[in-house]
């Protein structure tokens, strides 16, 4: 999987541009799914199997990103943010727009800012290609992180692995699921705008009409010093989630999950997530509700350049999506 990850991770794709990253997943599922369409939103739907229930899994394609909001007499660049940014991971980092060109992220003040950071809006992108001229960059071009994708031992680092992770996550389940069966619809979809709202997701899910869904996403870890207490951490298994902010997992799906990492023996822990959520917020009240579960990969630093997972995690997430697929899910 460290190809396929490395492909997807370095890909562009902030929230509602996410076409180039679609494409990818396209290429290599091309030859998995017995159906792939594009919604209207951009979401891409991939179905395994024609069994009578329909269960749905989602991951999320877009990464965190900005958008240009003014450009001053200088040809510095002001931004908004796509996503959650945080200010102390801005300075000094790279972002790439569309055709192109990187530019460097400033801060006012940058000397009088050393322990205390303003808001985004005290942040500026510098394009420059000379004294007399800057690179071709306009109001409203979107721009991501740039990042190389590469491994410390198990630990695999990078940006966007939240949740491209998820993607090559689904990927490589829709492969195990094709060449074992399943007795399911399953519907892999590859949503877009989850950074900013979760705003494919519903939709897909209304379209789709799924009896019961689950959504792959990162979480985030408790081992880090003096972090938020929280009993996930790295290397620990897939973690199958009871509570996030915007869900709260059905009884029934929590103790499936469970069930099926204790039968095959795959480590797992169980998360409660105070701060954050999921694509499972909107997809669990779509039309009279769909039962939701999720399956989340420890990540340290989300939200930054440095995304840390471990692939212990990531394959244990791939060993129980695929167990539950390919079984009986009682819900």
């Amino acid at each position: 999987m460290e190809t396929l990850i490395k492909t997807l991770a370095e890909a562009w794709g902030p929230p509602g541009y996410e076409h180039h990253i679609r494409e990818l997943i396209r290429a290599e599922v091309h030859d998995l799914a017995d159906d792939i369409s594009v919604d209207p939103l951009g979401n891409l739907i991939c179905r395994v199997g024609s069994g009578p229930q329909r269960v749905l899994v989602a991951a999320h394609m877009d990464e965190i990103g900005l958008i240009v909001s003014h450009i001053d007499r200088q040809g510095y660049a002001r931004f908004a943010p796509l996503g959650t940014l945080y200010p102390a991971t801005l300075l000094g980092a790279r972002v790439r727009f569309e055709n192109g060109v990187i530019g460097t992220i400033g801060v006012e003040h940058q000397h009088d800012k050393r322990r205390e950071l303003p808001d985004t809006d005290g942040f500026y992108i510098d394009f420059s290609v000379s004294a007399e001229g800057n690179a071709t960059v306009s109001v409203g071009d979107p721009g991501a992180f740039v990042g190389e994708t590469f491994w410390r031992g198990e630990r695999v680092i990078g940006k966007s692995l939240d949740d491209r992770l998820g993607c090559a996550v689904l990927i490589e389940a829709m492969r195990r699921v094709r060449a074992a069966g399943t007795p399911h619809s399953v519907f892999f979809v590859f949503t877009v705008q989850e950074e900013v709202g979760a705003r494919g997701a519903g939709p897909a899910a209304y379209g789709l009409e799924p009896d019961v869904a689950f959504v792959v996403d990162g979480t985030a870890c408790g081992d880090q010093p003096h972090g938020r207490p929280m009993a996930v951490r790295l290397g620990g298994g897939v973690a199958i989630k009871t509570r996030d902010t915007g869900m709260i997992v059905p009884a029934a799906l929590r103790d499936l999950l469970v069930q099926r990492a204790e039968e095959q023996g795959i480590p797992y822990q169980l998360e409660v997530l105070v701060g954050g959520g999921t694509d499972g917020r909107m997809i669990q009240v779509a039309r009279g509700g769909v039962p939701t579960g999720g399956l989340s990969i420890p990540m340290r630093y989300i939200h930054t350049p440095s995304e840390t997972a471990d692939m212990n995690d990531v394959r244990a997430t791939v060993d129980l999506l695929a167990a539950v697929l390919t079984g009986e899910i009682g819900v």
